[in-house]
């Protein structure tokens, strides 16, 4: 997740609808479509507002900060610690690093359930994805494979992530579409409420916690600034109408997706890790295609296993990258033969299973799956509060700075608008994400507060308390973080003046240097 500069990026071009097309691939997970179906009509509305004040800010703000730094590596370490110092951009890099590893058991939860679903017997397979020792044992087992996977190298894995979301996302996606559509025109029953409107209650703040999750599902478009200078020129207009169009792709497969779902399961049935597959199962009957079930099931399964295999060893690279200027201890920047960074991915895999074996207490899978899906999302939603605002800062800290792509050239208006909207709308999410959801039995609400709060400080004060324990030896001297523009300017300053002063006269230089 570091954001290098692209230097062949010069070869070739990004053509808008391809960039569009990476978007809707770098963003579009189905796994979520359930915890928003619950809500009939009115998820049409969540999925519009999130992208309006979130996905579309996002994806511009994270394009102008990346072509901004585009040669200097570090992405969010990089972005924040220019406006707020090391110790923010430290804090930001680790939330990004972290909330991974914590979504690593709810995507893989989601994968446990779609073997569950590879038999025939639909009950027995509905009883199977239900058994807590069953999805502990499976979450382990698929997480700790590909870890090991990673450790061999990369190299491959990128061409089996590519197949795994057109497999596993983008054909699944298109089906679950086309069968609804099937359904409802041959006379199928519409289970879906069509008296919720599309506009929600909004007084009913217990209702709004499954909507904030949609805030994730739209989360690491921040990733897809680093190809704006990438983009066919001018990137000032291409890039803008790749991300509307990716946008509008994005919404609409989630959209009718989740409508999909509502018209054949009723809301009071659906389960956040089962009615994907439910959804599914009951198409097939339908269509009398029930042979394909599993077919779906393997398909599924092998979309979350190829997207596993990219981030297990994703987000791990960006934390090393910066670690390695100083700011982990050497145990955490030591590498394997081929240079993977075998230590982080061990202690990554350790906070899996810890996490993993929270199956015991929850009360049940589905909630499981739901507070550390909450948790996710406030950790990931701290780190874009501390993006955005980086972005408004930074146009007062580095007024000079060249932005080959930027929000409004000729004010600052523009950031303001669509970086404070950001801003905002990720705020709504955080606080409404506190809120547990009527819809789910997560067990008391004390245990819910109590994970959520106490991860929450326990995570955010972990970068700082790492940080304030950093020694000049944790530094490797083949670092290759650029050091920030606060500290090139001293630097600069100094040579410029001993330039220009006669070298007959060092009492003189010494005391310009200073100024």
């Amino acid at each position: 997740m570091t954001t290098n500069s692209n230097t062949k990026g010069t070869a070739m071009k990004l053509g808008v609808m391809t960039l569009a097309i990476m978007n809707v691939a770098a963003v579009v997970s189905l796994r979520g479509l359930p915890a928003e179906a619950v809500y009939g009509l009115s998820s049409a509305f969540y999925y519009l507002f999130a992208a309006i004040v979130f996905l579309v800010p996002t994806a511009l703000v994270a394009a102008e900060l990346a072509a901004m730094f585009a040669q200097k590596e570090g992405g969010v370490f990089r972005w924040v610690g220019e406006a707020y110092g090391k110790r923010f951009g430290f804090l930001a890099i680790f939330l990004q690093w972290i909330e991974s590893t914590i979504w690593y058991p709810t995507v893989l939860t989601f994968g446990a359930v779609s073997i569950a679903y590879i038999g025939l017997n639909t009950s027995e397979d509905a009883l199977l994805a239900s058994n807590k020792i069953f999805t502990l044992v499976t979450v382990l087992a698929i997480y700790w494979v590909a870890t090991f996977i990673s450790l061999k190298g990369l190299g491959w894995v990128g061409k089996v992530s590519k197949i795994g979301a057109m497999v596993g996302t983008i054909i699944p996606a298109g089906l679950l579409i086309v069968f609804g559509i099937i359904y409802i025109s041959t006379g199928g029953h519409n289970y879906m409420d069509m008296s919720q409107g599309f506009f929600p209650d909004l007084t009913k703040f217990d209702n709004l916690v499954l909507a904030s999750g949609i805030f994730l599902f739209y989360a690491g478009m921040e990733m897809m600034g680093i190809h704006v200078m990438d983009v066919k020129a001018p990137a000032s207009k291409n890039y803008p109408k790749a991300i509307f169009i990716g946008a509008g792709i994005t919404v609409i497969i989630f959209v009718l997706g989740t409508f999909s779902l509502g018209l054949i399961i009723p809301a009071k049935d659906i389960n956040l890790t089962q009615s994907l597959l439910v959804g599914f199962d009951g198409y097939l009957k339908y269509l009398h295609l029930s042979w394909a079930s599993p077919v779906i099931a393997i398909a599924l399964m092998f979309g979350v296993l190829a997207g596993v295999l990219t981030w297990v060893a994703g987000p791990s690279k960006g934390i090393f990258t910066v670690g390695k200027a100083g700011y982990l201890p050497p145990f955490f920047q030591k590498t394997n033969k081929i240079g993977v960074q075998k230590n982080i991915l061990f202690v990554q895999g350790a906070v899996v299973t810890i996490l993993a074996l929270l199956f015991v207490v929850m009360p049940s899978v589905q909630s499981f799956y739901q507070i550390l899906s909450q948790l996710t999302v406030l950790l990931y939603l701290i780190m874009y509060l501390l993006m955005f605002s980086a972005a408004i800062v930074l146009r007062y800290k580095m007024k000079k700075a060249d932005r080959p792509f930027a929000i409004g050239r000729k004010s600052n208006a523009g950031i303001w608008i669509i970086g404070g909207l950001g801003f905002c709308g990720a705020l709504l999410a955080f606080v409404l994400s506190f809120i547990p959801p009527s819809q789910i039995n997560v067990g008391s609400n004390t245990v819910w507060f109590a994970v959520l709060i106490i991860g929450c400080i326990v995570v955010v004060a972990t970068p700082f308390i790492i940080y304030s324990l950093r020694k000049p030896s944790w530094k490797d001297p083949n670092a290759t973080i650029a050091p920030f523009h606060w500290e090139e300017q001293p630097v600069q300053a100094a040579t410029a003046t001993a330039t220009t002063q006669p070298t007959a006269t060092p009492k003189a230089t010494d005391n310009t240097t200073k100024a």
